[in-house]
């Protein structure tokens, strides 16, 4: 039997990451190429009016602020690319079982804690319930049709009343109908909740939710994320 590899998983090098964002991206919207060819040629331009613009005009400063141009294009670049590919990663997930989850488990920074896998579901119709615990109390956030996801959603509210007497408690749907939140703005609504709990509370909160919640190892969880697809590759 051959011996088990003890080296570490080679991670993506930054211009292949670079590279896998561009193609994701680019499937999306195909016109990327000529934005970002925009954008390079912009930064090259204002940075050589720069160098005529500003004394003493001599070809050196002027291929020194074209070379800085380039550098704010390439910035530049990048991070409009990056917003972009977040936006396609939101388009691809919408509507797909699990998103919310995986939104949850991967953009709510740090003040929150939250997972992939819901805390009640209906394995009927795969209606689910997934929950965040932060800064800002508890987050109970419906992904399905509405009329169905009310007596898990309810059951959820409760419980995390019980346990946590005093620490607010929102519920939100997630959705593009009346008082539901669109995939794509559900991290920034659950993030701009204001502070109500310090982390001393958040923890004994996630402590006390975490040993009343069912154990749902044998339910058949919605399976529609492939996180390792669904989520848009960002450089490092």
């Amino acid at each position: 039997m051959a011996a088990r590899s003890t080296a570490p998983e080679k991670r993506p090098g930054f211009f292949s990451q670079i590279r896998t964002l561009f193609t994701f991206t680019q499937k999306a919207y195909p016109w990327l190429p000529w934005l970002l060819a925009g954008i390079l040629l912009a930064g090259i331009g204002l940075g050589v009016a720069v160098g005529f613009l500003l004394p003493p005009v001599a070809l050196w400063s002027i291929i020194l602020w074209g070379v800085t141009g380039l550098m704010l294009g390439i910035l530049g670049s990048l991070m409009v690319m990056t917003r972009l590919s977040t936006t396609a990663m939101y388009k691809q997930i919408d509507g797909m079982p699990g998103a919310a989850g995986h939104v949850m488990s991967t953009s709510l920074g740090r003040n929150w804690q939250s997972s992939d896998m819901p805390v009640g579901v209906n394995p009927k119709t795969q209606e689910a319930v997934y929950r965040a615990v932060g800064r800002g109390g508890v987050v109970i956030v419906g992904e399905g049709a509405r009329g169905r996801l009310t007596r898990l959603v309810n059951d959820e509210r409760s419980k995390a009343q019980r346990v946590a007497t005093g620490v607010p408690v929102h519920v939100f749907y997630v959705g593009h109908g009346q008082d539901e939140v669109p995939i794509a703005k559900l991290s920034s609504t659950i993030k701009s909740l204001p502070k109500k709990i310090d982390r001393a509370t958040m923890a004994a909160v996630i402590k006390r939710l975490s040993s009343v919640s069912q154990s749902l190892a044998s339910l058949p969880i919605p399976k529609g994320i492939d996180p390792t697809k669904a989520r848009a590759p960002r450089p490092r």
